[in-house]
């Protein structure tokens, strides 16, 4: 089984804490370094940031991440090399994340096996338009056993929000706001409103909180509604802050969240 389901699956009542960073940021080599701490400080599952020139869904923190990384020489080939070396280590789920241009550039077939060859279980490309994804992608993606997750937003209609729950494995990616990634004081009473809609349709497929979560306020407020959260901007800024000592940058993380 995909280690996406497995994690869902096991999980019980406890809510999932999955991270981002973006790869090769703040130094070159620190990707692997990186996944192995989170996994042992207990993370679910993290998501792996493939660094890309024109990031349109992220936010000042993540688009100066992506930056820097490609400035290091991050690139797809490199990033799968680094975690093919420690996929025998790895056993919580890596899910990478990027854009269309540098994955169709690198082959989709290709980027699917490199994936079962790092130990990568799933993959979000926030730009991938959806009918593309179900007759193009889609069966490549079965075919190599790999997740993809789809977004969706306050502006995702119920009828769109059932399609990608028809058509879609291992979770959906609630995004907080219909905006780029980055911190969040509060979710206001829409975007509560939001997640208690999503919450009520009783889909197939368990979902995650994502963009905004940085403090108690929006951590709480996105574990109600949903099986667990994830936190970008928030750690890729602490995570830069300490030099890339990703057990410094989770102390940090910890003390604004509980």
């Amino acid at each position: 089984m995909n280690k996406i389901n497995q994690l869902f699956a096991a999980r019980g009542e406890r809510k999932l804490f999955s991270l981002y960073f973006c790869a090769g940021c703040p130094t070159l080599g620190a990707t692997a370094d990186v996944i192995l701490t989170l996994q042992r400080r207990g993370i679910d599952m993290v998501e792996v940031g493939i660094p890309f020139s024109d990031p349109l869904a992220d936010g000042p923190v993540i688009q100066g991440a992506a930056t820097q990384a490609l400035r290091n020489g991050m690139n797809l080939a490199t990033l799968f090399s680094q975690l093919a070396a420690v996929s025998q280590q790895v056993t919580i789920p890596l899910v990478l994340m990027g854009y269309l241009n540098p994955i169709m550039h690198y082959g989709f077939e290709r980027f699917c096996q490199s994936c079962v060859e790092a130990g990568v279980s799933g993959m979000i490309i926030p730009d991938l338009p959806f009918d593309d994804y179900v007759r193009d992608l889609k069966p490549i993606a079965d075919r190599h056993d790999l997740r993809v997750i789809m977004l969706i937003t306050p502006e995702t209609s119920d009828e769109r929000i059932r399609l990608i729950d028809s058509h879609t494995d291992g979770f959906i990616y609630m995004v907080s706001s219909a905006a780029i990634t980055g911190t969040q004081q509060s979710f206001d009473d829409a975007k509560q409103a939001y997640f208690r809609r999503v919450d009520a349709m009783g889909l197939r497929n368990p979902r995650m909180i994502g963009f905004g979560i940085s403090n108690r306020q929006t951590l709480e407020a996105a574990q109600a509604h949903a099986a667990g959260t994830i936190i970008g901007s928030k750690f890729v800024q602490l995570l830069n802050d300490a030099g890339g000592d990703a057990d410094a940058a989770l102390d940090a993380l910890f003390a604004n969240l509980f």
